[in-house]
């Protein structure tokens, strides 16, 4: 039965619908081919297996540079290539990366790990086999929390992480001949990686999504990658299989690769997810094999029957001596991790006092984090900083199409503008005049105050007069206030500010119109 492709090129949204059960569907409320109480009868069920680059300055098992970009097959010697007499050095680095990494997610660190050799054949694996770790590899048992939108928070299981190398790259386009014949480039080869493969906790492929993005997220800070999907320093396959709901027994899997984005990987597991519903229903078998995921055509195709551990023929590495990562260096390197983003998030709502979502966009990496902090420690109000991050600093870069490292205005500056907002010598309208300048002449905040200092109005008598001409001008807006419509005052706040042409003492001037009107 050849299914007829979802118009899923995946655009679409779920639609949530709440079973008996207590547990939600997913059916795509337009997209789907299937009817949703059909999808309904049936539970998915995910797991992921995520290989991960380290970002080390060399190759996982010789000392041949470790980046992307370079001419093809330049970034090669006989340690990756397998040539006779070649033998293997572990780079320590490496081992120091994929432990941090675990204890990131929680894992339990296997003291001693072996390596083993996975045989297989392929034109981008030119030894015929790949360093790897099989059955004791250096982590097991971790987990992540993930909050999803079906289920609340999750606790997804990870089955292990283990270190192993990279193959090489088929080249099938732009190359010379690609026409006619595929072309290998084997500067990928040694490339130290970690695989990190979860239990099949999942449910939805929007829960793989938030999965894949916190994993991502602990990575970058950790520092241990660079997680750049397009350049493959992290890619992922997903093993997805469905049974009928209340079924304690797994269903047959397929695995998915060649998908390259999140956004994509869910999109394929809602495509491979009616497919075999649609099977099911159809009386037939889902067959276990490995499928391609085809962007363009919005769905998955069978690539090959699906290998078992035992094709791979894995037995010890004889050229490596087990792996030790004593308790010492777990302690050494356990010291060293990082505050991770949920904790932060969690100590700056706290300390801070800024809402919880400010504090997740704050966090987005751990450069943005540190500067924040740095600016928040240094000013009297860190929700005012936060306030001007998020509003004026954030505004401008995204217009201006800008990164944070490219903001004329640095934290420095946010520090200093928060105090000025703080203590009522500089109000909004002209905060905002001055981050404009700023922006415009690519200068820092310091800078453009000291030059261009707004002349601000503390006079009370001035203020007061200025009242006194708008009280005069509104007799409408005075009645209401009389009437019991408080709210009013901030209307005569801001047309005195207009007057003022935004340079009265905003703290000032809102205790003197409360005043004018209470005594009216």
């Amino acid at each position: 039965m050849q299914p007829t492709p979802s118009p899923l090129g995946h655009q679409g949204s779920a639609t949530r619908k709440e079973g008996e059960d207590g547990l939600v569907n997913f059916a795509m409320a337009t997209a789907s081919v299937l009817p949703p109480e059909i999808l309904f009868k049936y539970e998915p069920v995910i797991g992921l297996e995520v290989h991960v680059q380290l970002l080390t300055r060399t190759k996982a098992f010789c000392g041949c540079a470790n980046q992307f970009g370079a001419a093809p097959n330049t970034l090669i010697c006989p340690v990756c290539l397998g040539l006779p007499g070649a033998l293997p050095v572990l780079n320590a680095r490496a081992v120091e990366f994929a432990t941090t990494a675990a204890m990131a997610i929680n894992a339990q660190i296997r003291e001693t790990s072996v390596f083993s050799r996975k045989n297989y054949f392929y034109p981008d694996l030119p030894k015929g086999y790949q360093i790897s770790q099989f059955d004791k590899p250096l982590a097991e048992h971790g987990w992540l929390d993930v909050d999803t939108p079906e289920r609340g928070r999750q606790r997804i299981g990870i089955t292990r992480l283990h270190m192993e190398e990279d193959a090489g790259k088929s080249l099938h386009d732009g190359v010379h001949d690609s026409a006619t014949s595929t072309s290998v480039d084997l500067n990928r080869c040694g490339t130290p990686l970690i695989e990190i493969v979860s239990e099949p906790d999942i449910r939805t492929p929007d829960e793989a999504y938030e999965y894949l993005t916190k994993l991502k997220e602990i990575l970058l800070y950790t520092g241990v990658s660079d997680c750049n999907m397009e350049e493959g320093s992290l890619r992922c396959d997903a093993n997805v299989s469905v049974r009928p709901r209340g079924q304690a027994q797994f269903g047959t899997k397929a695995e998915v690769k060649n998908v390259n984005s999140f956004r994509y990987i869910r999109a394929a597991l809602v495509y491979e997810i009616e497919r075999q519903v649609e099977l099911l229903e159809a009386g037939e078998r889902v067959v276990q094999e490995t499928r391609l995921w085809n962007a363009a055509e919005g769905r998955t195709f069978s690539m090959r029957s699906k290998e078992q551990a035992h094709d791979y023929r894995y037995f010890p590495e004889p050229d490596l001596p087990a792996l030790v990562v004593g308790e010492e260096q777990q302690a050494r390197l356990r010291a060293g991790l990082p505050e991770l983003p949920e904790a932060r998030r969690a100590r700056m709502v706290a300390e801070y006092g800024i809402a919880a979502q400010d504090a997740h966009t704050l966090t987005a990496t751990r450069a943005f984090a540190d500067q924040f902090e740095t600016a928040a420690k240094a000013a009297r109000s860190p929700r005012r900083v936060a306030n001007l991050v998020l509003g004026e600093l954030t505004s401008r870069l995204k217009l201006a199409n800008l990164e944070l490292a490219q903001s004329p205005v640095t934290m420095a500056g946010i520090a200093q503008a928060a105090d000025l907002a703080e203590a009522g010598e500089l109000s909004s309208k002209q905060l905002k005049q001055l981050f404009d300048t700023a922006f415009a002449n690519k200068e820092d905040f310091g800078p453009v105050y000291a030059r261009e200092k707004p002349q601000q109005i503390s006079d009370s008598s001035e203020i007061e007069r200025m009242i006194d001409e708008v009280l005069r001008a509104n007799p409408k807006q005075v009645e209401q206030y009389r009437g019991g419509k408080k709210a009013v005052a901030a209307f005569f706040v801001g047309q005195v500010m207009r007057s003022s042409k935004g340079q009265a003492n905003p703290a000032l001037l809102n205790a003197l119109v409360a005043k004018r009107l209470e005594s009216e």
